[in-house]
């Protein structure tokens, strides 16, 4: 008589249940991440065990589960598919579609948690990741591999350089992750909207987790983002991944450790929580040709609480990333937006990354803001000022009002040098603040109009060689005279 093939694995018993979390006895060979199946189909993860107990958390509706349900291993690690097919999609943390049209068929499987790169497989960060945004490009710029902290308080502002930056790389041959971890659905639904809108999910996924998924789900939610960023960063591609935010992560990773009895650290957060996010950051960077060649560039956000920057940040985040971006919420309520503080942001990878033309075009310009913010506040107080700080004062007006930008309106390359050459060239200065307004608005598109193989020229070179001084020179003479402006 022929007997089939046996399946043989370990079963054990739910002897409690806390909030997705389950205590399984009779799992004596687990292992740590592993995968388990329990009796109605539901899948789920080992995140601790002990001599006597394996503890797991549910993938799921907890509801469906009980006291008493056995529970199988299945011997092998959480995996997620991954492949072109997820592009233009939107998917749960399991990788599986939640946006209503249809299976998508990966090509291959990817671990979830994944061991980042090692030194000797990357390469230094030298390419720029251009964002669109003014302030950022000119003083706090991106690199392609870099992970970059976006902070601040809640609803100034997080959420739209994130989209700014996404809808930015359209037609830049850049893959694009948007992770939403806890937060709602009607929101996140609203991001796809405008990303919909502006012709960007050509290019773009969304990993979502919203605040009614399950707390497991939400615990993955970024490291399913980066282990789909990493089959395209593998495969020779920039990859930018959008994580909204962290912060709610550290709050549902604390809710889980505190119901696996863990002992709470700073804040009620476990100690482990630094661990937690250094290994998901570690998984950025750029890879040398033999070991793919591609990039994989991190905007993790986290929030402050009332704009307090020396409070606890969750997991101290700071220290894992290459810089930080610094939203003030006094800067936002002036109307400077994005409220980027430039006296607390920064850049650790630098002017590198930046083209030549912007490189010598943002040099000193920091100081420069940073002087006239202090000017401002010696103004308030009344305060007589030298003919010299006064001109200061004005040519700093004309650079704050250069750097307010709005939102879903991100700029090339070539605008943003044409703009700041003007500025270099102390032209702006000599005209009122209403009319820099018109010529940061009309300037660029009369010089697209009127000389289109300059804009090429500076949107793919980057440099600002003698003819290009004079080109621009004549183009703004040009447009001062046509538009009797000064």
């Amino acid at each position: 008589m022929k007997v089939g093939a046996l399946d043989i694995r370990e079963v054990g018993r739910i002897e409690e249940l806390k909030q997705g979390i389950v205590k399984i006895s009779g799992l004596p060979n687990c292992s740590y991440g592993e995968v388990i199946e329990l009796e109605n189909g539901l899948k789920g993860m080992i995140i601790e065990f002990n001599p006597e107990y394996a503890f797991g958390v549910v993938f799921g509706d907890e509801r469906k589960i009980k006291v008493g349900d056995t529970v199988s291993s299945r011997g092998g690690l959480l995996n997620v598919p991954v492949g072109d097919g997820f592009i233009g999609r939107v998917v749960n943390s399991l990788a599986q579609p939640i946006d209503g049209k249809g299976k998508i068929e990966g090509s291959e499987f990817h671990p979830v948690f994944h061991e980042a790169a090692g030194v000797m497989e990357r390469e230094p960060i030298d390419q720029t990741l251009h964002t669109g945004i003014k302030i950022i490009d000119m003083l706090v710029p991106l690199g392609k591999g870099q992970r970059e902290l976006i902070v601040g308080d809640r609803q100034i502002g997080k959420t739209s350089i994130g989209l700014d930056t996404i809808i930015n790389q359209k037609g830049k041959n850049v893959i694009c992750i948007y992770c939403w971890i806890g937060g709602s659905s009607a929101a996140f639904n609203k991001i796809i909207q405008t990303l919909r809108q502006h012709g960007a999910m050509d290019y773009v996924l969304g990993v979502c987790a919203s605040a009614g998924s399950a707390t497991s789900e939400q615990y993955i939610c970024p490291y399913t983002a980066a282990a789909l960023g990493e089959y395209f960063m593998n495969s020779g591609r920039d990859v930018l991944v959008i994580f909204d935010d962290l912060t709610k992560h550290s709050w549902v990773y604390r809710q889980m450790s505190l119901l696996l009895e863990r002992a709470p650290g700073r804040e009620a957060y476990p100690g482990d929580i630094f661990f937690l996010h250094s290994q998901l950051m570690e998984r950025a960077g750029r890879l040398k040709k033999e070991f793919g060649g591609g990039s994989m560039t991190f905007l993790p956000f986290a929030e402050t609480l009332q704009g307090d920057i020396t409070g606890y940040i969750c997991s101290n985040i700071v220290s894992m990333t290459d810089g930080q971006i610094y939203l003030n919420t006094g800067l936002f309520q002036e109307g400077f937006k994005p409220a980027i503080d430039l006296e607390l942001s920064v850049s650790r990878i630098g002017s590198k990354v930046q083209c030549p033309a912007i490189r010598a075009l943002s040099a000193g310009l920091r100081y420069e803001y940073v002087r006239f913010r202090s000017l401002l506040r010696l103004t308030r107080l009344r305060t007589k000022l030298s003919p010299e700080a006064a001109e200061q004062l004005q040519r700093g007006k004309a650079l704050y009002e250069l750097l307010i930008q709005e939102n879903n309106s991100p700029i090339s390359q070539a605008e943003e040098i044409a703009v700041f050459y003007a500025f270099h060239q102390k032209i702006l200065e000599a005209i009122g603040i209403e009319q820099v307004r018109y010529f940061k608005n009309n300037f660029f598109s009369y010089l697209s109009s009127h000389n289109g193989e300059l804009v090429d020229q500076l949107n793919t070179r980057g440099e600002l060689s003698e003819d290009v001084k004079m080109q621009l020179d004549k183009a703004i003479k040009e447009f001062f005279r046509s538009s009797k402006i000064g």
